[in-house]
């Protein structure tokens, strides 16, 4: 068994490593590698694959990171507090010494980031994100990396809601979250609708990737890998997965708001992970983002690449998503209904078929995994456009 272990490991490395050697890098296999089984691997794999994921030349990374102004920074007080609470987030038994320079360099990766992109907003769990890609990367690779995610992946297809100036849009990202469940166990979704426990207990999941939740390292760097390798709404996606796969504990809840809210905020410490991640990319492709933005008029800018396209090349964000929202409302109407009753139809049927594909331990991540790099690979292969 370890014997076997060991040789697969050592495959994927190869593997890894051809792809990295390859000219041009074939991103593709990469991000493959990244969502199979065991993900990168190690760190020192992540520091040379999380930069090919991103698109960032490391080559280009100066040498000398700019210094930082805290005295003159609106967001330094609230920065400094977050970070002052985010002990837990570094390696127990690490000197006190060596951690209280890694949250020195934390804040001076975040304040440089929101500095060089005053479009951007801090927000309270954004410390979260950062701090893995510093004990990860290091400094100075981890605020080139993280600079282009909240530039791009994060701000204009995930979290543009959380680094706008308030968060008064984050309900159109977590709205993905309960027509998924919906799909897949119907009864879970009438349960969780009648305790009426919504969905903001899985919003520090969403905004940290949930790294403010987890408390192995190792799981979280692992979604990371997978997270970087796909389309940005995955999270929600793994988040969905999490809830389904408690089904008997939601079940056998009181069906009370309070109640239902303290048990999924706490995530259990023994999910599993491999399992988990293969589920949600099964989710992904059966259900994608733009299918359920459609049924709910719930568009975002993570819907389509084409819209992020379209937007970048001719206009703004907002006025694509406002033109696109607004043709969706006039259709509302006249599909709500229509919807309804092809769901009252065949969700028996339907339900049968997704315990099946989804719940059941024989799903072959290898055809997931393809299916969500082709995805991945949809929004980000124009990496000029992207992430130019």
């Amino acid at each position: 068994m370890l014997a076997d272990a060991e040789s697969r490991r050592k495959r994927k490395t190869a593997e890894i490593t051809q792809a990295l050697n390859t000219t041009p890098v074939d991103v593709a296999t990469l991000r493959r590698m990244a969502i199979s089984e065991g993900g990168l691997l190690s760190d020192e794999i992540r520091r040379q694959v999380w930069p090919r994921l991103l698109n960032v030349s490391v080559e280009n990374i100066p040498e000398q990171l700019e210094p930082v102004d805290r005295d003159n920074n609106k967001d330094f007080s609230q920065v400094l507090l977050d970070v002052q609470r985010s002990l837990r987030r570094f390696p127990p038994g690490m000197p006190d010494e060596q951690r209280e320079g890694l949250q020195e360099e934390l804040i001076d990766i975040i304040l440089r980031v929101l500095v060089k992109n005053p479009q951007l907003h801090y927000y309270q769990g954004y410390h979260d994100i950062v701090v893995t890609f510093l004990l990860v990367l290091g400094e100075r690779l981890a605020t080139a990396l993280v600079e282009k995610l909240s530039t791009h992946h994060l701000r204009y297809l995930y979290y543009r809601d959380f680094m706008d100036p308030t968060m008064d849009n984050t309900k159109h990202i977590l709205n993905y979250l309960m027509p998924i469940i919906e799909r897949v166990n119907p009864e879970v979704y009438d349960f969780m609708q009648q305790a009426e426990v919504g969905t903001i207990f899985a919003l520090s999941w969403l905004i940290t990737w949930f790294g403010h939740v987890l408390s192995d390292f190792r799981h979280v760097v692992r979604l990371y890998d997978f997270f970087l390798a796909c389309h940005p709404l995955m999270p929600i996606y793994f988040a969905a997965v999490i809830v389904l796969h408690r089904e008997e504990e939601v079940l056998d809840c009181e069906c009370d708001m309070a109640m239902m809210h303290h048990l999924l905020s706490r995530i259990p410490e023994d999910l599993p992970y491999e399992t988990l991640i293969s589920r949600a990319g099964d989710l992904f492709v059966q259900f994608p983002p733009s299918e359920l933005a459609r049924e709910r008029s719930q568009l975002t800018a993570v819907s389509t690449f084409k819209d992020f396209e379209l937007a970048s090349t001719q206009q703004r964000p907002d006025t694509v998503l406002r033109q696109r929202r607004k043709e969706q409302q006039q259709q509302q109407q006249r599909t709500l209904e229509a919807q309804r009753g092809r769901v009252a139809v065949v969700r028996p049927t339907a339900r049968r078929f997704m315990r099946l594909a989804v719940m059941g331990l024989t799903v072959a991540l290898g055809a997931a995994a393809l299916a969500v790099v082709n995805s991945a690979l949809e929004w980000a292969p124009k990496l000029d456009l992207l992430f130019p």
